[in-house]
């Protein structure tokens, strides 16, 4: 399942690294793609849209 998530705090490839790695530590088979221009961040994988939303909250970004 592919869940895509608009997250307004992406401001840089920094900000789109943190989120990848953090996605990735807790779902290890996920893949993630982070469109830094337009602030969304699509992830493939088994986990539900909450627990990704909390991963990228996580990490002190905010998930609309």
């Amino acid at each position: 399942m592919t869940i895509e998530l608009k997250v307004p705090s992406i401001a840089c490839e920094a900000c789109a690294k943190t989120i990848t790695e953090a996605i990735k530590t807790h779902e290890s088979d996920a893949k993630v793609k982070v469109d830094v221009e337009n602030k969304l961040v699509s992830v493939e994988t088994e986990a539900s849209e909450e627990s990704v939303r909390q991963i990228i909250q996580a990490v002190g970004h905010t998930v609309e």
